[in-house]
């Protein structure tokens, strides 16, 4: 049976195991809100609360939720928290060695706003992060050839950078980071201007088309990306969807994996100081375990991202600690355990 955890994140751990069963959205998301309900608590209102029986009187709390929250509180597991860890043990790692790989990081280098295809405004985005602990957040919305997704053009992308500059004055000690996550185009050239570019804390490069080309091909694409002195982080490198999704303008059904040499590209990530993402979203959950154990076998830094589009999303990196656990990636080859300052000086965006 598992440590006790406190009530957030007992609540988060039981959204986790519920997701990795493909439960309903909705029983995932309702024990995701709590916990997000409960971290904007402080031990006294919690206590008040847990006391006088009115958890459930807050928007977000339930009874199932209420009763997890009270047991966790009260230095116990959670009964429904232990009964997934007894369903699931099999296939889990320690919740403790996550919990703990997921304590260590600082921030999230992959994110969205409504500048793009994200749901909500920036700030909402900073505070949340904040909320959860996070000393930075980048903010990567996608560059213009993504259309779909409302890609920033470079005078939209320098407007952003003037509204960053101001609300950081405001977040202070929380950074926003700036960023993108700029197309890797077919050539392997990256979809922003150099100028831009190189104004920005952190670059993400993602391939979003032409996601069934022949391995050669995509494997050239992405050695070019990978090389680019701007890129920090390739980005969910496989392009798969484990399971179907609904966005703006439709729904997506599963995808496969792109087909490239995953040693040849984890080979030049090491050479260029390319860090690898390992992206949270459930439905990416992106490289597949067996790529992952590679990236860490070749000497691969790693980037442990939430591609969140929403900020409940952001809640999403213990999905990707959990994989990271799995496959023995290193916590000292994860960039984003490292302070802002040392980061930066990583990215180059600090010299």
């Amino acid at each position: 049976m598992s440590t006790p955890l406190p009530p957030a994140a007992a609540l988060r751990r039981i959204a986790f195991l519920l997701e990795r069963a493909r439960e309903a959205s909705y029983r995932v998301g309702a024990y995701r809100t709590a916990a997000a309900v409960v971290d904007g608590l402080d031990g006294a209102e919690l206590d008040r609360r847990i006391r006088t029986g009115t958890l459930k009187d807050l928007k977000g709390i339930g009874p199932k939720t209420a009763t997890a929250i009270a047991q966790a509180h009260g230095g116990e597991v959670p009964e429904y928290l232990a009964t997934l860890e007894q369903a699931y043990a099999d296939q889990q790692p320690a919740a403790d060695d996550v919990a703990a790989f997921r304590a260590a990081l600082r921030g999230d280098l992959h994110a969205h706003s409504d500048w793009s295809d994200g749901g909500s405004p920036i700030r909402e985005m900073a505070e949340a992060a904040r909320a959860l602990g996070h000393e930075y957040l980048a903010l990567t919305d996608h560059s213009p050839r993504l259309t779909v997704a409302n890609g920033l053009s470079p005078q939209r992308l320098e407007q952003q950078l003037d509204v960053v500059a101001e609300l950081n004055e405001e977040l202070a000690p929380f950074r926003i980071l700036t960023g993108i996550e700029c197309d890797i185009n077919v050539d392997g050239s990256l979809d922003q201007t150099d100028e831009l570019l190189g104004r920005l804390d952190v670059v993400v490069a993602s391939v979003h088309s032409d996601l069934r080309a022949d391995r050669r091909a995509m494997t050239d694409r992405m050695l070019a990306a990978v090389a680019n002195p701007h890129t920090d982080v390739l980005g969910h490198c496989t392009g798969r969807l484990v399971i179907g999704r609904k966005q703006r303008n439709g729904t997506q059904r599963p995808r496969p994996e792109s087909d490239f040499d995953a040693e040849a590209v984890f080979g030049a990530c090491v050479e260029h100081g390319t860090a690898v993402e390992i992206n949270s979203r459930p439905e990416r959950l992106d490289p597949p375990r067996r790529l992952l154990g590679l990236a860490v076998e070749l000497g691969c830094e790693f980037a442990i991202d939430t591609d969140a589009h929403a900020p409940g999303q952001l809640d999403w990196q213990y999905n990707g600690c959990e994989r990271a656990v799995e496959c023995g990636v290193p916590l000292e080859r994860v960039i984003n355990t490292r302070t802002a300052e040392e980061l930066l000086a990583w990215t180059g965006a600090g010299s």
